[in-house]
């Protein structure tokens, strides 16, 4: 079990599955935020990355499930052997999920 704290939240490793035939690590994270709200998927990702000491591009978050008032989430993280890899597999609409929000974004031009 690994843990890892910041000022915001902290990070327990609840599960890590090796899956060679894919070339990935699957892993379930409990994040304990009591007080605070859900973390961001890109906060979560850069942080499992300098936990792990893994690239950024190779580390994506499937799912944050957060129970009403527990101050508590599960996350499912996926870590791949490399970017191509985890480009070619990962859905178009988690890539988009995982990838920081420009400033100005939403904005509209007139």
């Amino acid at each position: 079990m690994v843990t890892s704290m910041s000022e915001e939240y902290e990070l327990e490793l609840i599960q890590d599955v090796k899956n060679s035939l894919i070339g990935r690590r699957e892993l379930k994270v409990l994040i304990h935020h009591l007080g605070k709200g859900t973390p961001a998927r890109y906060e979560l990702r850069r942080k499992i990355s300098d936990m792990l000491k893994v690239p950024l591009e190779t580390v994506y978050v499937r799912l944050i499930k957060t129970d009403y008032g527990t101050g508590r989430s599960i996350a499912k993280i996926h870590i791949y052997d490399n970017a191509e890899r985890a480009l070619s597999i990962e859905p178009a609409h988690i890539i988009k999920r995982n990838t920081p929000k420009e400033s100005g974004e939403n904005e509209q031009s007139t």
